[in-house]
């Protein structure tokens, strides 16, 4: 929000320089990111008149301008300017004057003519020239013939105007208008405030049997309506373009600048429509199915059923408080116009605006609440304006469509409970006096406060929004302040996460490469993975509101995920890759709102591991993966565990892959993925994966390996060859010998297979 000083002080006496305004305003909660003055770098630029104009004798798009300033020398200026003729009152920068930029003008010959100075344009006035018109931006600008020659431009122009730039928090709209912010700088002043007056009031009646019917009062609580014939479509005057170009909005033409102009001072948004193109009367209503309408950006825009609309019989002719139809501009041929002052869902404008990807001035006021009490002021405001610059006559009528008219809501402040939030004791009086100042309505009763809400305060429902406005304008700068106190606790990691460091710690070292992936994926991936209606795998948690279909359910396991990327690197090339996850699990708990989340770690590998100049890579297979998963847990101590091969059912290979037993709980599983699958994600043959279960990985692991002295005496070892069924497992074999052996057993290896006759 710009906020102009010149504007400001028209509502309320400021007798405090503007960096001391600024930093009473941050400190009440209205935060002043910056402050400008468009004119600072500007002197010696004054109001002339060009009287005379000749052709320069040696160049043709060169021309010779006799300028007065009003005194009794006048001023030879070259130009080459296309825009100016004799009669016009133009910006004039003579010797010595210093433009944006620090441009410094001097007396120069052109083509051998003199030239005593020069004229400006908008941007060299150091202007913002988006909001100028293209002519006056790059063009000489054009001043109101009205302004008196030889005055500074910076007074001309309000140039030497203070804008100070509000960054405003969501729940203050009512400081989204230059009344709003004057009321904040009246109360920490103590000031009086000074409103403008309409004198355009006009009994409720009609407007040549012209009706607003609303359909839904829950989004459209009040629309006030007024109508102007003999309109007169033309720039607004200089006063009226000047504030509005303060404020970054550039002027457009006297009935669309004094709806602007209104929404900047009161943050009532209003629209004009070309009264001779409504066929009908008003309805407001949502969007039909398919609806469309031509914005008055040009675009064509569909609309959805939940959008509310201003329709005629004809349809839609504005997207209620964001923007309006084409067909209904006002434009230089308009001779009547409907002028609109309406209340439009806060929920509503936000949703609309943000589905169509179009924002505006006002649905940026709508969306935060505006003051349902304040439409009718807002139209009898504009009113006065049109009237005021001759812009129309003013039909008999008024309409105000305002079918549920809201009552008063009072909130009970406790002094007590208000000196025990803030810490400090703040007197009931003076309390009451911060909010009445504020235009709130304060009655004491017995040692409390009634206080009601003012209409442009929609942030305000509770007692402790009531604490915050007290404290704000109180001053949080004169709060008292201590140390915090009590007992220290110092932070540390649960056993999971300083496992799951180790645990990432050792497999980047055994090179593998840690990926994250979303907990969201895509519920076709039970087909994909072959993954039956009747595993627990495919008992899913739905999400409520998904990004899109393929984030739609929590994943119940990891590995699809990391088939994904082996996928995607695969068909780039990449045929060589040992990739790991450590992440959660979601799995739906019966009678139970959240699910039940299981940390998991995946590792999935492909091709070979990386080769040298002297050594080559090894394969990612079975027994490689075996050998990741060996190393895993003698860093963690774990022992005792079996492998079994019964794996039916599962995402793996049936006879090349293992599950990990341990206390007859499995701790997980790996090997190589199941053919059908590998076919459905496009990758090679041989692709290996794991999945273990970290919850039961972090109760049998050992974080910190306790030391050992060393045997005194030498290792004794034995090779054992032994001859048994094909059918008989190696790991059944080791867990025969631990059993049978003593206590002085360290390690058994298996070095050898020999199968033949």
């Amino acid at each position: 929000m710009r906020v102009s000083l010149k504007w400001l002080k028209e509502y309320v006496d400021i007798n405090i320089s503007p960096e001391e305004l600024a930093e009473r305003l941050t400190l009440s909660g209205l935060a002043v990111e910056g402050m400008e003055i468009p004119g600072k770098e500007l002197s010696g630029v004054y109001v002339g008149k060009i009287f005379n104009i000749e052709a320069h004798p040696n160049a043709d798009k060169l021309i010779i301008c006799q300028i007065s300033t009003g005194g009794e020398e006048n001023y030879q200026i070259v130009t080459g300017a296309t825009n100016v003729k004799v009669g016009d009152v133009v910006p004039v920068a003579l010797e010595n004057a210093k433009l944006s930029g620090g441009l410094v003008i001097k007396r120069a010959k052109l083509r051998g003519v003199e030239s005593r100075g020069m004229l400006c344009s908008g941007a060299e006035l150091g202007m913002d020239v988006s909001i100028l018109p293209t002519e006056q931006a790059q063009g000489i600008m054009i001043l109101d013939s009205k302004l008196p020659l030889g005055m500074d431009i910076k007074e001309a122009l309000d140039l030497d105007d203070v804008v100070l730039i509000l960054e405003l928090t969501p729940n203050r709209g009512d400081c989204l208008s230059m009344i709003g912010v004057a009321r904040e700088v009246a109360t920490l002043l103590d000031k009086r405030l000074s409103l403008p007056e309409s004198i355009t009031a006009q009994e409720n009646g009609t407007i040549e049997g012209f009706r607003v019917d609303i359909k839904d009062e829950h989004l459209c609580k009040r629309y006030v309506a007024k109508h102007f014939t003999k309109v007169k479509v033309a720039q607004s005057p200089e006063w009226i373009q000047r504030r509005l170009r303060a404020a970054g909005v550039r002027p457009i033409s006297n009935i669309v600048d004094v709806t602007n102009y209104v929404m900047l001072e009161l943050g009532q948004p209003m629209h004009a429509f070309d009264f001779d193109t409504i066929r009908g009367d008003i309805v407001v209503r949502t969007a039909n199915k398919g609806e469309r309408l031509v914005s008055l950006d040009g675009n064509e825009r569909t609309l959805s059923e939940e959008m509310l609309v201003i329709a005629d019989s004809s349809g839609p002719v504005a997207v209620a408080g964001v923007m309006g139809g084409l067909v209904t501009e006002v434009t230089e041929k308009t001779t009547n116009i409907l002028l609109e002052s309406a209340w439009f869902n806060p929920i509503s404008i936000r949703r609309t605006s943000k589905s169509l990807g179009l924002r505006s001035e006002s649905s940026s006021r709508f969306e935060k609440g505006i003051d349902l009490t304040g439409c009718q002021r807002a139209a009898d405001r504009a009113a006065e304006l049109l009237l005021e610059i001759g812009a129309g006559e003013l039909s008999p009528g008024n309409i105000d469509n305002y079918p549920g008219i809201q009552p008063e809501k009072t909130i009970c402040l406790r002094p007590e409970r208000m000196n025990q939030i803030l810490g400090i004791n703040i007197s009931v009086n003076e309390a009451s006096d911060i909010l009445t100042r504020l235009e709130f309505k304060v009655e004491k009763k017995d040692s409390m406060l009634l206080v009601s809400a003012p209409g442009h305060r929609t942030d305000v429902s509770i007692e402790e929004d009531l604490i915050e406005e007290v404290a704000r304008i109180y001053g949080y700068d004169k709060m008292p302040y201590t140390l915090p106190f009590g007992a220290s606790t110092q932070g540390i990691r649960t056993r999971i996460q300083a496992l799951e460091l180790l645990v990432k710690d050792c497999l980047a070292s055994l090179g593998l490469n840690e990926v994250v992936t979303y907990s969201f994926t895509n519920p076709n991936f039970l087909e994909k993975n072959l993954i039956s209606k009747e595993s627990p795998l495919a008992r899913l948690v739905k999400v409520h509101n998904p990004l899109s279909e393929g984030h739609s359910v929590m994943r119940t396991t990891l590995m699809p995920s990391l088939l994904e990327i082996l996928s995607k690197n695969f068909s780039h090339r990449v045929s060589d890759m040992g990739i790991f996850e450590l992440g959660k699990v979601f799995i739906p708990v019966e009678n139970e709102k959240l699910p039940e989340e299981n940390h998991i770690l995946a590792i999935a590998a492909m091709g070979n591991t990386i080769s040298g100049w002297n050594y080559k890579g090894k394969s990612f297979d079975f027994y490689y993966l075996k050998g990741i998963m060996e190393t895993l847990f003698q860093r963690f101590a774990i022992s005792g565990y079996t492998l079994s091969r019964d794996l039916q059912g599962t995402i793996f290979h049936p006879g090349k892959s293992a599950r990990i037993l341990i206390k007859d709980k499995c701790l997980g599983t790996f090997g190589e993925i199941h053919p059908g699958i590998i076919e459905n994600y496009d990758l090679p043959a041989g692709v290996v994966g794991m999945e273990i279960d970290l919850n039961l990985f972090a109760e049998i692991s050992v974080n910190q390996i306790k030391y050992r002295a060393l045997p005194k005496y030498p290792g004794i070892s034995r090779d054992l060859a032994l001859v048994v069924n094909n059918e008989v497992v190696v790991q059944d074999i080791i867990k025969s010998i631990r059993k049978n052996s003593g206590q002085f057993l360290r390690e058994i290896k298996i070095f050898d297979v020999y199968r033949g006759k």
